[in-house]
């Protein structure tokens, strides 16, 4: 049961969304930051990232149960639709609860994430681009919550390094979508790779990785503690050669097993650079 309620509720990836809630109170404000909020903040990751899971399992059923997704709890009959429910609506005002608890800025960010996550759900996954944007959006959002969470605002530091996350993270959904194109036409999920071509997703893929590898340089030379920082430029010095060396890849080759492979060097790639982050903070 334990198992299938953390399958349900992808407990992991809200581990991921925990740290980076904590990733982004770091970089926002070194360790000047109050635990109790931290606390608070890593919280309402977890529920609130729990609910929309739950209600994607719900909503996406009988599709699941089509495609044979045994991975999913609902479909191996562990779990009824009607807990998945019970579970999904229960859990987001604990999450949004805690943000209140931290700062009204806090709240208002945490229900709006939220609340595209249940349209995400609902809708914005049919919809090919609009859909990667949502998923871009999820991933550099726990560092703008963390910096809402340290400091109640969004500081010059935080809205670099998500806007590198949030290029970073269109350019790999739209570089998914040509390893799914196949399953996406029987869907009639209208993705880059199916609107425009898969030479057309790889130029746009590789244009967006190229557009983070140029961001990633203007801490370096503009923001405060991180300004010619040797500490933040080599780890994200390497995170641009793997960058710019999967883009230059993708034009030449854009094959499912290149796909895989470029999706596994980009998150290496994005972690690297993480480091980088994490260390000019200091």
């Amino acid at each position: 049961m334990i198992r299938s309620i953390w399958e349900l509720l992808r407990l992991e990836h809200g581990l991921m969304y925990a740290l980076g809630v904590v990733v982004g109170v770091v970089v926002s404000s070194g360790l000047d930051f109050s635990l109790k909020n931290l606390i608070l903040g890593v919280l309402t990751a977890v529920f609130c990232q729990a609910s929309a899971f739950a209600l994607n399992d719900y909503l996406d059923y009988e599709v699941d149960l089509a495609n044979r997704r045994l991975d999913r709890p609902l479909v191996r009959g562990e779990l009824s639709r009607r807990t998945a429910l019970i579970l999904s609506l229960a859990l987001a005002p604990f999450g949004l609860f805690a943000s209140y608890l931290i700062s009204t800025n806090a709240f208002l960010l945490a229900s709006i994430i939220t609340a595209l996550g249940y349209l995400y759900d609902l809708k914005l996954k049919e919809y090919g681009i609009l859909g990667n944007l949502y998923i871009a959006l999820s991933m550099c959002a726990p560092f703008i919550f963390g910096s809402i969470v340290a400091t109640n605002t969004i500081t010059p530091q935080i809205a670099v390094l998500s806007l590198i996350a949030f290029l970073s993270g269109v350019g790999r959904e739209v570089m998914k979508g040509i390893e799914d194109v196949e399953g996406d036409a029987i869907r009639n999920v209208r993705t880059v790779a199916r609107v425009w071509g898969v030479e057309g997703a790889s130029k746009l893929s590789a244009i967006l990785f190229l557009s983070a590898v140029i961001m990633s340089f203007y801490p370096f030379l503009f923001v405060e503690g991180y300004r010619f920082d040797l500490k933040y430029l080599i780890p994200v010095l390497i995170t641009d050669v793997m960058l710019i060396d999967v883009s230059v890849e993708l034009l030449r080759r854009h094959g499912k097993e290149d796909i895989r492979r470029y999706r596994k060097k980009t998150l290496l790639a994005l972690t690297v650079g993480l480091v980088g982050f994490l260390l000019g903070a200091f």
